[in-house]
């Protein structure tokens, strides 16, 4: 459901390499990106249950099911959840001369200043817009999203001082952090970020915000258990491996080890999460 090339597919090989070597047999990735990863998880939910098929699934997928409401199939329903892959932090960033350096620091002034801040994200309905969305809910703040055709144009004004905040995944963004053009104020996930140790969480100022890109793999419902019982216990076994791990944190991620079940319990608690977001603040799908 990813585009080649991005940390997604990333992930998708370095897996299918792995299921590959540990089965026996080729896993070959094919990408359908479409309809914000709609395409590929309604092939997966019509492909047959065999354990052959099975789909790269996200946050995104857990947004669509309550922004895309003319959807063919019910993600939560429809597929099996068969393990966790990994969790990308976002990075709550303003630009180097902005007056704010810290999270509280931030919710002062935009309380001082209401609606004259502006929020960039990479779309209407992403995890980054959501993000945004949800830190005004659980702080009171207001600002203004605009939402830019993918995350390179929306760091670009961030940069040049169009915008003033973005909360975009972590690797787009190191970089600038580290030269020092932007500056991070927190990363968005539960725990701090290996990539970028000193940075704290917003959660730490904000108890109970914790947003992340994730992903993992499914399967078409009435998958046999002892398929996905055995791809589950190789998967994991991909995730414990020092030298896989250390791969996937070079691309900024942390793996998602566990069950089917704990798969499914993220799955479930993220789709409530991201209803009551969209319903509060009213989003509609572009």
């Amino acid at each position: 459901g990813f585009a080649a090339g991005g940390n997604f597919d990333v992930v998708a090989r370095i897996m299918a390499q792995w299921l590959s070597d540990h089965l026996g047999q080729a896993v070959i990735v094919e990408n359908r990106p479409g309809a914000s990863s709609n395409l590929a998880a309604e092939a997966a939910v019509r492909a047959p249950a065999d354990g052959y098929t099975l789909l790269l699934g996200g946050a995104v997928n857990t947004i669509n099911a309550t922004l895309s409401e003319k959807l063919a199939f019910n993600f939560s329903n429809d597929l099996a959840p068969v393990a966790g892959l990994v969790r990308f932090p976002n990075v709550m960033t303003v630009n180097a001369s902005f007056p704010a350096t810290t999270v509280p620091e931030f919710i002062a002034y935009a309380k001082a200043n209401p609606a004259k801040l502006n929020q960039g994200s990479s779309g209407r309905g992403t995890t980054q817009h959501l993000a945004g969305e949800l830190f005004k809910m659980m702080t009171g703040v207001t600002f203004v999203h605009v939402a830019y055709r993918g995350a390179a144009p929306a760091l670009t004004d961030l940069l040049s001082g169009q915008v003033q905040v973005l909360f975009e995944p972590l690797p787009p963004s190191i970089e600038h952090i580290k030269a020092g053009s932007l500056r991070g104020l927190a990363v968005t996930t539960a725990a701090r970020s290996p990539a970028l140790p000193d940075l704290p969480t917003v959660g730490e100022f904000v108890p109970g915000y914790e947003v992340s890109g994730w992903n993992g793999i499914l399967a078409p419902k009435n998958t046999p258990i002892d398929i996905i019982e055995k791809l589950n216990v190789v998967i994991n076994a991909g995730l414990a491996d020092p030298k896989l791990k250390t791969r996937l944190a070079d691309l900024g991620a942390t793996t998602l080890p566990g069950s089917a079940t704990d798969f499914g319990k993220t799955i479930s608690d993220e789709t409530q999460k991201w209803a009551r977001v969209i319903r509060t603040a009213n989003i509609k799908a572009e």
